[in-house]
């Protein structure tokens, strides 16, 4: 069997790419679940890494859950459902865990359609490019079941809170050119173009003092969910981290020398 996850860096930048075609890259099966995990903690863990890229092989971004695995007894699904809900904890819901736990930047790089799951893997994503044959449907209705992978927090989050009831009640489908209108995407390019878009993008962010970015991250995914004084305060702590760099000496420097900065890391 292939790799779930190819693991790529390049000049700071990492592309994780689904890589189970064959099933459109559905991301609930154990060995996916395992390999998205390990492969955020990797690329969270290692200094040289600026930002992440996160794409799919062949037609599709992700379809989600493995619809071949759905039936009673099989995949998340247990009969007894206290079972249910441990698979779903120590399963898919590891992802969306993965994720905020991140301090890089991540892009989506949305080839095809994302659905149920798949659409929000694009949504736990910092940012997303999606192809002009690029779809999103919050599907999980149309099954018979709900969001069990953190879509109902995280969809509001991206498209407000009208918008997400609308996809998450019909199920219904939206394409690139409505997917932009309603800010799930923030950009849409022809197929060929995906990747080289998203590097692009990858490589201005990657352009950046590391440890700044990092912190300007961690505070915006704080700033979603806790009060403006303690996310002050936080703001305050890192900016002295900040200060201490010498990528802040650097970038100063280099501002008023009017020269390009080199940044270290340091």
């Amino acid at each position: 069997m292939s790799t779930p996850v190819l693991y790529e860096i390049e000049d700071g930048i990492v592309t994780l790419t689904l890589n189970r075609p064959e099933l459109r890259n559905p991301i609930s099966d154990p060995d996916m679940v395992e390999a998205m995990v390990e492969a955020l903690d990797r690329l969270n863990e290692d200094p040289a890494v600026r930002v992440a890229i996160v794409t799919g092989t062949g037609s599709a971004f992700s379809s989600g859950g493995n619809l071949n695995t759905m039936r009673e007894g099989g995949g998340l699904n247990d009969p007894l459902p206290a079972r249910t809900r441990q698979n779903y904890q120590r399963g898919i819901q590891r992802i969306p865990l993965a994720f905020e736990r991140l301090e890089v930047p991540v892009i989506a790089a949305v080839n095809g359609p994302a659905i149920g799951a798949g659409c929000d893997l694009a949504c736990m994503c910092d940012l997303r490019i999606a192809s002009e044959t690029a779809r999103f449907a919050e599907s999980f209705v149309k099954v018979g079941i709900v969001p069990g992978d953190g879509g109902a927090w995280l969809l509001p989050r991206v498209v407000g809170f009208s918008k997400a009831c609308e996809m998450a009640f019909t199920g219904d489908p939206i394409d690139a050119a409505e997917a932009l209108a309603c800010g799930l995407v923030s950009k849409i390019v022809p197929a060929a173009e995906l990747l080289p878009a998203a590097r692009a993008l990858a490589a201005r962010i990657a352009a950046n003092p590391g440890h700044a970015v990092r912190m300007a991250k961690r505070l915006l995914r704080e700033g979603r969910h806790v009060r403006i004084d303690t996310l002050l305060e936080m703001s305050a702590a890192m900016q002295a981290l900040a200060h201490a760099t010498a990528d802040h000496r650097e970038a100063v420097d280099a501002m008023l020398s009017k020269r390009p900065a080199n940044f270290t890391g340091e």
